[in-house]
């Protein structure tokens, strides 16, 4: 299974210090890394090779922990221990910090863009969601502060296509919220995990959201709108159950999962320095899906591996990055159906 996933090229993205989190511009050229160096790192590529574009150092004074594009491309934002969210404005190879968000109170641990680039979403160790109005003057308001979690918080992620919004934290649980007249409310929780969730991912449709955590699981979970035909009750928002557990795969946390945009692939970051590759199987049921370990590579990293990210334009590029401070790319081979 190692065959399937061919290392492309290492770079030492965040020498002597830990590398967090890595995300794809929306035209899948570049790669954002950011680590325990204070840094956010741009790769593109030159030829065959990786390079490193710019550095974005001026931003904060701490570790910085999540990044993310905006849907245009043009913004990145970053988030940080230092308790602020930092947008970035890219203008050729160049970035400017244009805008510094505060207010929460603990290390922020996660940021996210809606996909109308409009909202933008950031949470916290202070156990808070906050939801971000952007305007056209690139002015960015906080809309509501959402306190459903009982615990830090450590990943958020929106739909790809709606305003709905999902968290991950240290309580076990996942919350999704929505806006609801003018203000944003949890409008479903989700039970299942026996320790820290530590990330999310939906599936190209969004109708299911992949979670990961420290029990060393992955959990499939699916959305059911009121009246559906397999008769799961509904109130007046949806209602997601779990349909499927991948247990027994992963020997220590998970500490990312990635669902693939092109292909549907299921890539995991595990503590015990390992990248997975998973598949659901051509024919399973889509109300009790079942995957298939599609790709292992036992040392993809000498350390915890953090993130795994799927290039969203360039089939079976997988980026990872891990406490060793290295970013690594991989081709994934989807093996062949017999």
């Amino acid at each position: 299974m190692k065959d399937s996933l061919v290392l492309l090229g290492r770079v030492p993205a965040h020498p002597d210090s830990r590398c967090w989190f890595l995300a794809w511009n929306p035209a899948g050229t570049l790669l954002a890394s950011c680590g325990g160096d204070r840094r956010v790192r741009i790769w593109g590529t030159e030829g065959d090779n990786w390079i490193c574009k710019s550095v974005l150092s001026e931003g904060h004074q701490r570790t910085v922990r999540k990044v993310a594009w905006s849907p245009c491309g043009n913004y990145l934002a970053s988030a940080s221990f230092d308790a602020t969210t930092c947008i970035w404005k890219k203008s050729q190879d160049d970035f400017e910090c244009v805008t510094t968000l505060e207010g929460h109170e603990n290390e922020v641990k996660s940021v996210a863009w809606a996909p109308s680039g409009n909202l933008l979403a950031t949470c916290s160790r202070d156990k808070s969601v906050w939801v971000w109005e952007v305007d056209e003057e690139d002015e960015y308001e906080c809309v509501s502060v959402l306190n459903s979690h009982t615990q830090d918080v450590k990943h958020v992620v929106w739909h790809p296509s709606q305003e709905l919004l999902a968290s991950a934290s240290y309580d076990d649980t996942v919350k999704l919220y929505r806006e609801e007249e003018d203000d944003w409310v949890c409008c479903a929780t989700l039970e299942g995990h026996e320790s820290t969730v530590w990330s999310l991912a939906f599936d190209p449709s969004g109708q299911r959201l992949a979670s990961c955590s420290d029990d060393r699981t992955v959990r499939i979970w699916h959305q059911y709108l009121p009246g559906n035909e397999q008769g799961v009750a509904c109130s007046s928002d949806p209602s997601w159950k779990c349909i499927c557990t991948l247990s027994g795969f992963h020997s220590r946390t998970i500490y990312d999962i990635a669902w693939c945009s092109l292909t549907g692939a299921l890539a995991t970051a595990c503590g015990d320095d390992a990248i997975r590759v998973f598949e659901e199987d051509p024919g399973s049921d889509p109300q009790q899906p079942t995957f298939s370990l599609t790709a292992h590579l036992p040392q993809a990293h000498s350390q915890d591996v953090n993130c795994v990210a799927w290039n969203p334009k360039q089939q079976g590029l997988l980026a990872s990055c891990s406490d060793d401070g290295e970013v690594a790319f991989w081709k994934y081979q989807q093996p062949e159906v017999l």
